[in-house]
């Protein structure tokens, strides 16, 4: 498959997202893993890496900065801001905050960019839209650090079609993240068609559906007690049962076509348009060199229409986020 663009770059398809290397599914991978696991990704072909300050409050961005530094020039580089780890009772531990105002946006890029170990970050994301604070000013905030050569574009996360174009008539907008795989279709409702009007590249999040997909977690009870998972509606104890049998003629499609799981839920995503990228996160080896695969699965029309029909908005049981996390973010819905 042919390469991409995500504003000013050029980039593989299928790119790498880079929670994993940090507590969110369960403990961290020693650091010794986290390097092979990034080393091997730009050996793979892997030149698109996206981190964020939220992911281990830091930890992900020191960790890309002291093993990629030294390769800043193979691959695009992108990180988020507005979504990070204050500690605000002063006992050490922190707790995730949304402050989009632009000085803080703006010292969010000064700490990354030491932590990574780059004069320049080449796509910084707003992680969250503060809805305290007109995102005019968040992106206008965004766009004074272009003009000071910190960062080269400007994203967003988790936002509307209605709040990109507000945006993006601040200042262009080179991409849009958001989570997109067959059992989350919420961008379809207006995102990606907006995206592309705007000329702006759509950047899948989670596309293997945080491992659903990967047909290979049949029983939640295995689930670490702070596994992320744990607060998810799809993955509770009355949901997933549920959920889980709609993988029966999923993995019979992976079966016919000879490819995993995981490679047909990445080849779907990027069936969907030319403007979409995707970035699957995980902390093996092994299942990192599978995913590339998925960029020489071809799926015909009657095997997408066979995969829309098995999983899809309407057949997917339990919300994606909790109450709390879904008044964070600023997604379109499908009506109830």
């Amino acid at each position: 498959m042919n390469k991409r663009t995500v504003g000013p770059f050029t980039v593989n398809p299928i790119g790498l997202g880079c929670m994993n290397i940090c507590a969110v599914y369960g403990p961290p991978p020693p650091f010794e893993d986290a390097e092979r696991l990034l080393l091997t990704a730009l050996d793979e072909g892997v030149d698109f890496f996206d981190t964020a300050a939220l992911y281990g409050f830091g930890e992900s961005e020191k960790i890309i900065g002291k093993v990629l530094s030294k390769h800043r020039s193979r691959f695009t580089l992108a990180s988020k801001c507005g979504l990070h780890g204050v500690d605000l009772e002063g006992n050490g531990k922190k707790v995730r905050v949304i402050d989009g105002r632009p000085a803080t946006l703006k010292a969010n890029c000064d700490n990354s960019l030491r932590s990574l170990k780059t004069d320049v970050i080449d796509l910084y994301y707003l992680h969250r839209w503060d809805k305290q604070v007109p995102i005019e000013d968040s992106v206008g905030a965004l766009s004074d650090l272009v003009r000071a050569g910190k960062i080269r574009s400007i994203g967003l996360s988790e936002v509307s079609s209605q709040t990109l174009r507000k945006a993006h008539a601040v200042h262009p907008i080179a991409a849009l993240q958001t989570e997109y795989s067959l059992w989350t279709r919420n961008p379809e409702i207006a995102v990606l068609k907006a995206c592309a009007d705007l000329g702006v590249a759509f950047v899948s999040f989670s596309p293997l559906a945080r491992k659903f997909l990967c047909a290979d977690l049949m029983d939640t009870q295995t689930l670490l007690p702070n596994d992320w998972r744990q607060t998810s509606p799809r993955f509770n104890a009355e949901n997933y049962p549920i959920n889980v049998r709609l993988l029966d003629a999923y993995v019979h499609i992976a079966n016919e076509l000879g490819c995993s799981p995981a490679q047909l839920a990445l080849a779907w995503v990027l069936h969907q348009a030319p403007h979409i990228v995707t970035i699957p996160g995980t902390s093996r080896i092994d299942h990192l060199k599978d995913n590339m695969g998925a960029l020489n699965v071809h799926l015909s029309d009657d095997v997408l229409a066979r995969l829309n029909q098995a999983i899809n908005q309407h057949n997917v049981v339990g919300n994606r986020y909790n109450p709390q996390a879904s008044s964070e973010v600023d997604t379109e819905v499908f009506p109830v």
